[in-house]
């Protein structure tokens, strides 16, 4: 048979069936603008968590007579340990320098400079810094942690802000990862149903083909088809009016809000991509799967 048969039952079929047809095109609009809005969300606020994550930091304060010998001995030895992804040195002058730009008059009133020669390290991945920190660390007979290297007197990763940080991140990134999980399956199931109502309403037509003879192939074709065309309108219009809602809201607000602006977002033309295929994609999906009931004559 033509696949130009099985496109012209698709379309006789919409037409005489415009409400459950409507109905299943007004399902994959919904869900689509869903999705459209809710994936840019989920990588936005992914992103600024990992942003947030990123700077989860151990201090590696050296000692005040602490040499340029020192200075280079220690960083070296950081080249060498587990878990560390970038180091930063801040030399006290440098220190000296930033603290006095954000309080000058209590610094003029120090005369020398306190401050010791500093590494900022960033560990390879956040929930390593406690990892980090007790590789810099020995534990002392007393129970307590001692640098490993004499030139070096404290070593701290900030445990109360790190654990503040870590935590709400993580339940960001969980929550965000939940919802999407959750959106995906309800969008199925809400495509799914909706054309099985269509289905539904045409058992007795499907009924009769299989009592005259056609084939499963035969019947599950057209449904299909329709499927498809019923998602690709839906996805269309979801993106069109996506698009429409970027130019008029988003666009004049992305300079003010940095949320808005993020780099690690989807481009909107990939987005577009996404959606029309998923759409397609879930509701041929949902037709095929429908169809199995209705087949069992």
């Amino acid at each position: 048979m033509k696949p130009a048969f099985f496109i012209k039952e698709a379309f006789r079929s919409i037409s005489r069936n415009a409400i459950p047809s409507f109905a299943a095109m007004a399902s994959v609009l919904v869900t689509v603008l869903v999705l459209g809005v809710f994936i840019p969300v989920v990588q936005a606020t992914t992103g600024a968590a990992n942003e947030v994550r990123g700077r989860v930091l151990v201090d590696v304060y050296l000692k005040k007579d602490a040499t340029k010998q020192d200075v280079s001995r220690v960083q070296a030895l950081l080249g060498r340990t587990d878990h560390v992804g970038k180091v930063q040195y801040v030399s006290k002058a440098q220190a000296y320098a930033q603290e006095k730009k954000r309080n000058p008059e209590a610094y003029e009133l120090l005369g020398t400079n306190p401050l010791p020669d500093t590494f900022r390290v960033t560990p390879d991945k956040p929930d390593n810094v406690g990892a980090l920190r007790d590789a810099l660390t020995t534990t002392t007979a007393a129970g307590g942690r001692m640098p490993i290297d004499g030139a070096i007197d404290q070593v701290k990763n900030r445990k109360d802000e790190t654990t503040k940080i870590l935590t709400a991140t993580r339940v960001v990134k969980l929550a965000m990862g939940g919802l999407a999980v959750l959106l995906i399956i309800a969008s199925i199931l809400l495509i799914s149903n909706t054309i099985r109502l269509s289905l539904f309403s045409r058992r007795r037509e499907v009924e009769v083909m299989k009592l005259v003879g056609a084939t499963d192939s035969f019947i599950r074709w057209p449904f299909v088809i329709e499927g498809i065309v019923l998602g690709a309108l839906g996805g269309i219009v979801a993106v069109l009016l996506l698009g429409i809602g970027k130019v008029a809201f988003l666009d004049p607000l992305a300079s003010d809000f940095a949320l808005i602006a993020a780099p690690q977002t989807i481009g909107f033309a990939l987005l577009a991509i996404v959606l029309l295929v998923a759409s397609v994609g879930v509701s041929a999906i949902g037709s095929s799967l429908s169809l199995r009931k209705f087949l069992r004559v």
